[in-house]
Parts: C-alpha cells; structure tokens; sequence
C-alpha cells in the first residue's frame, strides 16, 4: 500500500513556477511563454500563492531542450537559435565549417550560395531565371515612382515574382531551392540597368555590374562585386535573418521570408550603412582631408560610419579582404586613401577598426556607382544567406519563434474609460 501510495504521489508531483524555471535554466517569467505556446500545463495553486507544474512534463521539456541546444527557448535574455549555417570567432568567420574569406576568394557568389544551400558545391553553377517571372518582376518595378530605392525595387520585385509561382507554398527542399535559384536572378534582372545597351550575360555579378553603374566592367572590378557578394552572403542572425527566421517559423513562403528580411535591412540601422560611408569618403575626397570631415561629424553628434563592428575586435574580414583587391585597381587608390585616412583619424579617439561598409564604399565611390549601390549589393547577397536560414527553420517546431511580451502597463482590471 506505502508502495501504492508513493507512486501516486511521485505522478502527482507538482512544481512551484520558481522550480519549474531552475529546472529549464530560464527566468521565472519566461515559463508562462512555455504555458502560452502549449508547451507546458499550469494548474492554480489551492494555496492561492501562484500555478504549479507537473513535475514529469517539466522533466521532458527539460529534456528536449538540452537536446535541441535550448534554440528559441528563453526570450527573457538574447535569443540563441541553433544554426549549422554561420559561425563567428574572433576576427574570422565560417560558412559550414569554411572559412568564408577562402572560399570567396575561390569561388563564385553561386557557387558559395549553393554551399550554404546544400553544403556541396557545384563548381560553374550559374543562376538564370524565366523570362515570365522576369517580365512580371520588371512591370512592378518600372510601375514605382523614379524616386524608388534599391531595396524598394527589390522587395516589390520579390511579391511580384511569388504571385506569379502558383507552387510557391511548396517548402520542401527541393521546392525551395528552386526558388532561390531563380528568385535571385530575378531580383537582380528586375532592376533597371544603367545603360540601354547593357546585355545580361555571364556570371551574376556581371550582370549586377551593369544595374550599378554605366562604366565599362573589367575583370578586376567584376571580381571585387562577386567577392563581396560572396563574403556578405550570411553574417549569422543579423536582425534581417532574424526577420526571415520568425516569417518562415509561421511556415511563410520563401519569397515572402526573403521579403521580410529586405524590410529589415531598409533600416538605417542596417543596410544604409554602407550608403552613409560612401557619402563620407566622396567628402573626404572632396575636402582633401578626414579632419575636417570627421570634426563636423562629431560636432553633429553623428557616429563614423564604416567603422568597428560588434562582433570583431579587431578589423573585420570582410573589409580585410576586399581592401587587398581594391589594391590591384588603380582608380581606386584616392578612396583607399581617404578609407585609410578615415580610420587613422577616427583611432586618436577611439581604436575602431574598418568594416565592410567602408570597404564597399571604396569600391563603389571608386566605380561610379550612387551612395545605394552598396545597398543593392547587401540585399542580393544576403538574399542566399536568408534561403538558407528559412530552409533550417523550416525544418524545425512551426511558431517556435514566439516570445511572450512582459507586460509592464497598469495592472487591471480598470474602470472603463469615460
């Protein structure tokens, strides 16, 4: 009967929220998320002190998150998702295990994107995309008003070649592959090309060549544009990706994912960077000099743009690698120059190093491209980088990505308002 007894009692035990949060490694708060996304049953307490929690189904929650690494689990602190996509450590950075500056050094933006894909690579692949998506993208976007931006034209591009896929709800694999394969020509064919007789052939970058500026392209400078598609393709859980993540835990098609990420990136905060950097070089050429440039900077309270990034301590291998082609260009060499004066003025004050955004404002202000060109270039690189982040979420729990608020208003209940 003692025995009887017991095991009743083991099945019936109950823990205390505070417990329950010790047990899942997370703040007490954040087990009502685990209650409000159907992950855990909470009873009312008899004592009227709070809920209870059933020991064993806490027990098992605890133990799916330590197997699946707690991804997504507590939105009370940074949110960590498991990815096999992008890692980060100090100064480098790796794309499914390889460092990234190798491989765009040695391979094409296509190639690194199926890599990041698929983890095989398929040397010389090429992306091309229908005419009939092509066409319907181009009408959308030649429907917008001529003050339009690069991620405006893109973004529209993206709703308008979903509405014409009828197989776009389609998320296995193979489906999504597919879509990225052609969504990404697309994008780059839907917008408007510099010169009337510009001709869409080879690899992507020269076709981007072509929509950036009207200057002939050489190969040198076709090979900077594929580098830095190459090496901005992912850069882990950038707010952008993190934007593609939640639409496709919500099972969104991947033209809407890739959708919610340029909405993202048109932020000032993020994909303008590059736009602010440009305009700051173009200045600094034109004054001859940073000091004077800088001192009106920070005389406006204005950060330097192109300069320090979070993650790296020290400079960023993206604008490392960059740097060392803009070399072998030699109208690039006055932009160098500014950059170069740029980061040694800056560092009387403050050790910040160059970052990609300084970088692509070289090249871009050294190729006769606008202040939005390095705009363009994050969007359609990082378009691969977000196919490859909905393609993993996809494979995991749908609406995982659901943090629960912390309300902080006047607690109710409250008269109705007069």
């Amino acid at each position: 009967m003692r025995d009887q007894e017991t095991a009743v009692g083991a099945a019936e035990r109950r823990l205390s929220t505070k417990e329950t949060a010790e047990l899942l490694g997370v703040k007490p708060e954040t087990v009502y998320a685990y209650v409000s996304r159907g992950q855990l049953s909470s009873r009312r307490d008899p004592s009227g002190r709070g809920s209870s929690f059933d020991a064993k189904e806490v027990e098992a929650l605890a133990r799916r998150n330590r197997r699946d690494g707690g991804s997504g689990a507590d939105f009370g602190g940074e949110l960590s998702v498991r990815t096999r996509v992008t890692l980060i450590d100090t100064d480098r950075y790796y794309f499914r295990g390889v460092d990234a500056t190798e491989l765009a050094a040695r391979h094409t933006y296509e190639e690194i994107a199926e890599w990041l894909w698929t983890g095989r690579m398929r040397p010389g692949v090429t992306f091309t995309a229908p005419e009939t998506s092509v066409a319907v993208a181009r009408r959308a976007v030649e429907a917008l008003p001529e003050h339009a931006g690069p991620t405006d034209r893109l973004r529209v591009a993206a709703i308008a070649a979903a509405a014409a896929d009828p197989l776009r709800f389609d998320l296995s694999e193979d489906a999504v592959l597919g879509t990225a394969r052609v969504l990404i020509p697309t994008l780059v064919a839907a917008l408007p090309p510099v010169r009337s007789t510009h001709r869409d052939q080879g690899p992507l970058a020269h076709r981007l060549w072509g929509r950036l500026t009207g200057r002939p392209a050489d190969d040198a400078s076709l090979r900077v544009l594929d580098t830095a598609l190459g090496l901005l393709v992912d850069h882990d859980l950038a707010a952008s990706t993190l934007a593609v993540r939640v639409a496709a835990s919500a099972r969104a098609h991947a033209y809407a994912a890739v959708s919610a990420g340029l909405g993202v990136l048109e932020g000032p905060l993020h994909g303008a960077a590059g736009g602010l950097a440009h305009r700051l070089v173009l200045e600094v050429l034109d004054r001859g000099a940073a000091g004077p440039v800088i001192a009106d900077e920070l005389r406006e309270g204005r950060r330097i743009p192109g300069l320090g990034h979070r993650l790296y301590p020290g400079e960023d291998p993206r604008a490392r690698a960059l740097f060392g082609l803009l070399e072998d260009i030699p109208r690039a060499a006055p932009a160098l120059a500014a950059a170069r004066d740029i980061v040694a003025t800056t560092a009387r004050h403050a050790p910040l190093h160059a970052n990609v955004d300084l970088a692509l404002a070289v090249f871009t202000a050294s190729s006769g491209m606008p202040s939005s060109a390095s705009e363009t270039i994050f969007a359609v690189a990082r378009t691969a980088g977000w196919i490859a982040h909905a393609l993993e979420e996809y494979g995991e729990r749908p609406l995982r990505m659901r943090p629960s608020g912390r309300y902080v208003g006047p607690r109710p209940p409250r008269p109705l308002p007069e």
